[in-house]
């Protein structure tokens, strides 16, 4: 009975917030400015970015989509300095390098590490590194822990950063070349 009055409480809800934010108001267009032919007006759509096509969706099925930038020095040092983790997301245009859980000889307790690309210059400030710590005792007890100001994320910081100006002195020096 209470299932009821809660879809009839969640549904009004629902369709209240959708008016107060215009989502259902339609746009006002000139219509003779639109195109009659629907395969236009769907291209058209697409190239503003306003839809997709089923052929996108099938042609991207099961796959991902990784950009990388190698002649960033920031992406390059973080890259090999991380090699040794198991990648979980790395998206060069969000500015994100996120590992997986690894596990090194101790094997109740892993580490995650992510890291924030906050400018594309190399400086302290433009690198953010989040370490969060997963220790188990037992099979479904674990805890997960932020590390902030860690040693482990002060230590890969500097060494990503001392690493990118060794990238970017090697790019100028072939430049002169």
């Amino acid at each position: 009975m209470t299932k009821n009055y809660k879809f009839f409480f969640i549904l009004p809800m629902l369709f209240i917030g959708l008016i107060s934010c215009n989502a259902l108001k339609p746009e006002k267009v000139d219509t003779r400015k639109v195109s009659t032919n629907a395969m236009e007006r769907a291209k058209k759509n697409i190239e503003e970015g306003r839809g997709a096509s089923i052929n996108d969706l099938i042609k991207n099925r099961g796959r991902t989509n990784f950009e990388f930038s190698s002649s960033n020095p920031m992406w390059r040092a973080s890259l090999e300095i991380l090699d040794f983790l198991p990648l979980n997301t790395v998206d060069y245009s969000g500015g994100m390098i996120i590992s997986d859980w690894y596990t090194g000889d101790n094997s109740n307790e892993s580490i995650k590490i992510s890291i924030r690309f906050l400018t594309n210059e190399i400086r302290s400030d433009s690198i953010k590194v989040i370490v969060h710590k997963k220790k188990c005792s037992g099979e479904q007890n674990c805890k997960v822990a932020l590390l902030s100001n860690s040693k482990i994320s002060q230590e890969l910081r500097s060494s990503i950063l001392r690493k990118a100006v060794e990238f970017e002195k090697d790019s100028k020096n072939k430049k002169k070349r």
